[in-house]
């Protein structure tokens, strides 16, 4: 009471004034947010990646370990904005190629991916699993994308071929002689030649379609924009 006498009534109101505008300053100040524009991007696990081969990959002539690159055909989200644009670059290696067998089994190929860069230069480091190949047969977890190759029914076809060639071959070794003996020989040939072809080789041609599936967060940093160099 005493400061008030001092103060007076008026001085009084002046300091209960200027409190409640002080303490309705605080209130109105907004919490502390994260930067809106931060460097760190993210895209979450289980994000599926859509694109093209723009590498031409075969179990004949392509060996376990090769690069290979794709193209990103539609563009990723997170948080609203697009973070992964069309035409950002997937890099990655064949991990591992099976050719196929003569008498049995399918060629067989596997693909890892290894990083996504987008047109910006920003990179992300990525582990991601293959769900589809175009019309490629694709197994298992890891993605191995299995080739055509031959039924079992067409296998013991041949397999009953190659018996009936080998006696045929002998027949006419033994006792044929003249233009049977020459025909013979020639069909069965022939017939080996195509027995003695290895099952269907896998080839994903550019422009094959690919999924990946991101089996965890896969997160980069904004690339640096160039400096700005003033002209005098």
């Amino acid at each position: 009471m005493r400061k008030i006498e001092r103060f007076g009534l008026s001085g009084f109101w002046a300091v209960a004034i200027l409190s409640t505008q002080l303490a309705l300053g605080q209130q109105m100040t907004p919490a502390p947010t994260a930067q809106s524009g931060s460097d760190t991007l993210k895209v979450p696990a289980g994000t599926t990646i859509q694109a093209q081969l723009t590498t031409l990959l075969t179990t004949k002539t392509s060996r376990t370990g090769d690069p290979f690159s794709a193209r990103v055909v539609e563009p990723i989200f997170g948080g609203g904005t697009e973070i992964v644009p069309a035409n950002s670059t997937i890099d990655g290696h064949v991990s591992f190629l099976k050719a196929p067998g003569r008498t049995k089994g399918v060629a067989e190929m596997r693909l890892v991916a290894d990083s996504i860069t987008t047109p910006d230069g920003t990179t992300y480091t990525v582990a991601a699993g293959l769900q589809n190949a175009g019309d490629q047969k694709v197994k298992g977890e890891e993605g191995t994308i299995q080739g055509s190759g031959k039924s079992t029914k067409d296998a013991a076809k041949e397999t009953g071929i190659e018996a009936g060639v080998g006696a045929g071959v002998g027949a006419i070794a033994d006792g044929g002689t003249g233009s049977l003996y020459g025909l013979g020989i020639g069909a069965l040939a022939g017939v080996a030649h195509n027995l003695l072809k290895k099952h269907k080789d896998l080839i994903l041609p550019q422009g094959t379609e690919l999924s990946f599936v991101l089996s965890r967060d896969a997160v980069a940093t904004k690339a640096a924009k160039p400096k700005e160099t003033s002209s005098e």
